[in-house]
């Protein structure tokens, strides 16, 4: 039975993946009527879930995506958390098998991996129990009319074109969001895709046993494991079954020459050596063949809103590279930011006055916030975007190199000599980013740049990149001074030997 006022604004929601689903949360907790619609079957399916699990990336998610949560259902986040494995840092391989332990903070914070299948329906799980929430699969977005306020929909077991009224429409489904598309018909909408050179492909880690026959885990599950090969890389996340999600980034080309089992298998042991016995040749060769060649784009557009009609959010409005683990983080904060800003302007969920409520009427209150997220919003998203293509970079290559390791153990340092703030309670930080997007004023001390991005919610992901930016060029003035410095004492021992050897002449 539903609990919605009789007078309750209608959002239609599209897309049921986890940011579609935190939305359609948000949405209902503020007592709006809310209808999801995704395309796709039920993924709580058998059919479902073997199909998403052969080209699903784990998720890394961390203080965002966490504080996103527990912004909209505390109770939900906490039992997510439950269901998490803690990795605190990253454990690098080696081509020779020896391994370093890179930890991400000097708190002992950690990001959290999980699976993304598990993480989606519990989200959905939780949208399907709101009696303000009607979900509905198998049913697709053919057209939408923003200024009527009509959206088309095509349900796919009947074959039936039905139209449907709505109030406000949340695009949320994906990077090749029919949403944006239909968007672009009546909006001057600026956007840009690029694919890059590289590819992915899942692998799968089996569980071990131990002395007594029980499963174990055949690595230490609270690091992310990354063997890094300059050009390419392949990673592992733990998951609660003992087993690992593993990933091989790598150019289009070089998987090009692997056609043959004896050809992967050959190029796995040079490049991988310590990583094919524990995968297992047969299901590595496998999983190889079997599972998808996946493609990576990251996509940027802007605006993201038309008048009070429509928004994306998550990957509909950007998509990036996995290699900063904010992809989903992301998208879930876009959900707070949003939820933040209609407090902030005081967007009611009851509809408008009878004498106000044609479909030429525009909400300013609504119309406001959404123009202030897509102002706002839009250096956040170039920002972590473009960290997330420079970090894979650092991932695959950099972790390896002494100035990296330099640089990061610098980093910590200063950070604990400038920074007596700890913010470990994502928590403590809920009240405010609640009812704010971010906090104003720049943010104090010395911070590593991962810690802003991964660890900082209350950081906005702009004033990372700035703040970072700046640091860098402390660095690199101190690094400058101190050459100069020493090559001015260099000259002045010269001057002082020259000087010796004329006396002693004389």
């Amino acid at each position: 039975m539903s609990l919605c006022s009789p007078t309750a604004r209608k959002v239609v929601v599209v897309g049921a993946g986890p940011v579609g689903c935190l939305t359609a949360l948000a949405f209902a907790k503020r007592g709006w009527a809310v209808d999801l619609y995704e395309g796709r079957p039920d993924i709580r399916l058998a059919s479902s879930r073997a199909t998403s699990r052969q080209r699903s990336i784990n998720l890394a998610i961390s203080h965002r995506g966490i504080t996103a949560l527990e912004v909209v259902d505390p109770a939900s986040a906490q039992s997510f958390l439950r269901t998490v494995i803690p990795m605190r840092g990253r454990m690098v391989h080696n081509l020779n098998g020896n391994t370093d332990s890179q930890l991400y903070d000097r708190d002992g914070q950690c990001i959290n991996s999980i699976d993304r299948t598990l993480f989606n329906e519990g989200l959905l799980e939780e949208a399907c129990a709101s009696p303000r929430i009607r979900v509905f699969f198998k049913h697709k977005v053919l057209a939408v009319d923003f200024d009527q306020k009509i959206m088309t929909v095509r349900d796919i077991d009947t074959s039936r074109d039905l139209p449907i009224t709505f109030d406000f429409c949340v695009g949320a489904d994906g990077t090749y969001s029919v949403v944006r598309r239909q968007m672009m018909r009546v909006v001057r909408m600026d956007y840009h895709q690029e694919y890059i050179r590289d590819e992915y492909i899942e692998l799968k880690m089996p569980a071990g046993r131990d002395m007594d026959g029980r499963p174990t885990f055949l690595l230490d599950p609270n690091h992310l494991h990354i063997w890094p090969r300059h050009s390419f890389m392949l990673i592992a996340l733990p998951n609660k079954d003992y087993t690992f999600t593993c990933t091989l980034f790598a150019p289009s080309s070089e998987l090009d020459r692997l056609d043959t089992p004896n050809a992967i298998l050959a190029w796995f042991k040079a490049h991988f050596p310590d990583a094919v016995p524990i995968l297992g040749e047969k299901a590595l060769v496998n999983d190889f063949i079997r599972n998808p060649r996946s493609p990576l784009v990251c996509t940027k557009s802007k605006p993201y809103h038309y008048k009070d009609r429509v928004i994306l959010l998550g990957d509909a409005a950007h998509s990036m590279v996995p290699f900063y683990g904010q992809g989903l983080n992301c998208g879930l904060e876009d959900v707070r930011v949003l939820s933040a800003l209609l407090v902030e302007e005081g967007v009611e969920a009851t509809a408008l006055p009878l004498g106000d409520a044609s479909k030429n009427t525009v909400d300013e209150r609504l119309a406001r916030a959404l123009d202030r997220y897509s102002e706002n919003r839009h250096k956040d998203l170039v920002a972590i975007a473009d960290l997330a293509m420079n970090n894979y970079a650092e991932m695959r290559h950099s972790v390896t190199t002494i100035k990296y390791i330099f640089r990061k153990t610098l980093d910590q340092i200063l950070y604990s000599l400038t920074t007596r703030e700890n913010i470990n309670s994502v928590t403590s930080l809920v009240p405010i980013l609640s009812r704010i997007p971010f906090p104003l004023g720049e943010p104090k001390g010395w911070l590593p740049l991962y810690t802003m991005v991964t660890f900082r919610p209350d950081i906005s992901y702009a004033t990372a990149r700035t703040k970072a930016a700046q640091q860098d060029k402390i660095i690199s003035l101190v690094g400058w001074v101190g050459m100069l410095l020493l090559g001015v004492a260099g000259v002045w021992a010269s001057c002082l030997v020259i000087s010796y050897h004329l006396d002693v002449r004389r």
